[in-house]
């Protein structure tokens, strides 16, 4: 620290604890100067400074004195009697409608992974180091286009490779200029119904089914209206359907009963799209992790008349705070959701979706989505075995084909509620279906996550889980 500042600090310091009081006058610069063997000059630079942020104050040749009233007290709001409020008031605000209805949605939990966090990645054995060689080598030929920006759809290189990508793996078909890069699928949810949906509108989405979206679409104030589910996906009911603007839907993946929707219905579903004039959002959360059966392409990938939005996230597949993903718009819709990027988060980080970019085209992203799929599946291995041996008459676990989690339903008389919370106390996370229904289940379970927990976790989280669920059944 430069001499000045020190001396800056500790004369300010003796100010604000009082031991200095409001009008004491301050020793002559030179005689500081001499006392602590500096040079005048300093002693004047710190003088100065206080002196500017209102701590002291005088003239040339009158002395410098601590001034009457601190810039602290300035800064508290005055009121009658000459006192001050420590809290602020409360202040009757005007908010819009969408201010009313808006309600926070929490984020990742900046904590340990344990069993049965759902909705992580396994953050373990991502390649950082990997990772961190391509960004240096981006940021070492960083041009000034990477500085402006970009246009709002995103970094056309990226979008490129996103097409590409979505075209090969997932049975997409689109085209480049289609693709917006987003910051996550939330940010697509909401570009959507504040395009597309109107206050008042009906919004059709699963249930259960996740509550991200649900609060997306009431927070503009659109009528959210639920579909049941069986092995299928979805139940088509015309009187479900009726009048609804849009319709949200996860079929690779059912969030959160892991469902896969069947050929059927998907076709079932475009068909009333494209009679009804509605649209469907599709999202693709987890679609790259399936385990057993074959491939199931997007369900964007058979729609011939331009009604499905398409969305997906890289923060699932590679890690949460990359905070890049990307939406499938039909060519119509492209301006409209560019029109939108730009009035509010413009476009994505550039440097973020350059590293992206060079991550997928050198084939990273494709060897590390190949390896997830093989250590989740070993994973998931690891769940069902657990459970089968320290399980069985308390929770049953469901067989799922792809995913990050799956769900255990729970035995007759075991709430799911009571369930977590003795499970919380035996340090393992589990999430009761209820928190995604808006009416009941038939049947109580727990959503559990597998992907980002390592089998010994697993093992230790199965047996904890058990001993839990035995407290709820002595103590209910």
């Amino acid at each position: 620290m430069p001499a000045f500042r020190w001396l800056y600090s500790a004369l300010r310091g003796q100010i604000l604890a009082g031991r200095l009081r409001p009008g004491a006058r301050l020793p002559a610069t030179r005689e500081l100067a001499k006392q602590y063997g500096l040079s005048r000059g300093t002693i004047v630079n710190a003088f100065e400074l206080l002196k500017s942020e209102g701590y002291t104050e005088g003239t040339i040749g009158s002395g410098t004195y601590v001034s009457k009233i601190l810039p602290e007290e300035w800064m508290n709001v005055r009121v009658c009697g000459g006192s001050t409020h420590k809290k602020h008031r409360q202040t009757n605000r005007h908010l819009s409608a969408y201010g009313r209805q808006v309600s926070l949605f929490p984020g990742y939990d900046n904590r340990p992974t344990r069993a049965f966090r759902a909705n992580v990645p396994a953050l373990d054995v991502f390649p950082i180091e990997l990772w961190t060689q391509i960004t240096a080598r981006v940021l070492r030929r960083i041009s000034t286009n990477h500085l402006l920006g970009c246009e709002p759809m995103g970094y056309e290189p990226l979008r490129q490779a996103v097409a590409d990508y979505l075209s090969s793996s997932r049975g997409v078909n689109c085209e480049p200029a289609q693709v917006a890069i987003v910051s996550g699928v939330q940010e697509g949810l909401d570009l959507a119904a504040r395009l597309f949906v109107n206050s008042g509108d009906r919004v059709c989405m699963e249930q259960p089914g996740f509550g991200g979206a649900a609060q997306v679409f009431e927070a503009i104030g659109a009528r959210v209206s639920t579909i049941a589910l069986d092995d299928q996906g979805i139940k088509l009911q015309e009187r479900c359907l009726r009048g609804a603007r849009l319709v949200y839907v996860t079929p690779g993946h059912q969030f959160p009963l892991g469902i896969t929707m069947s050929l059927a219905r998907r076709l079932e579903l475009l068909k009333w799209a494209n009679r009804s004039g509605s649209l469907i959002f599709e999202d693709d959360y987890d679609g790259e992790f399936r385990y057993s059966g074959r491939p199931i392409s997007a369900l964007q990938g058979l729609d011939h008349s331009g009604c499905v939005l398409y969305a997906g996230s890289f923060s699932k597949i590679l890690f949460p705070s990359l905070r890049l993903a990307y939406l499938v718009v039909p060519a119509d819709l492209v301006d409209h959701i560019a029109a939108a990027k730009s009035l509010t988060t413009r476009h994505a980080p550039v440097l973020d979706q350059a590293v992206l970019c060079e991550f997928i085209t050198e084939g990273h992203f494709g060897r590390h989505v190949r390896r997830m799929r093989e250590l989740y599946a070993t994973r998931l291995s690891a769940l069902l075995e657990s459970a089968r041996q320290e399980l069985a008459g308390l929770l049953q676990v469901s067989s799922i084909e792809a995913g990050l989690q799956t769900v255990g339903w729970l035995q007759q008389g075991i709430r799911e509620e009571s369930a977590a919370r003795a499970a919380r106390e035996c340090n393992v996370d589990v999430t009761p279906l209820s928190r995604y229904c808006r009416r009941p289940l038939a049947r109580q379970g727990l959503q559990l996550g597998f992907a980002g927990v390592d089998p010994r976790e697993i093992q230790r989280g199965v047996r904890d889980l058990a001993s839990a669920l035995r407290s709820t059944i002595i103590h209910r």
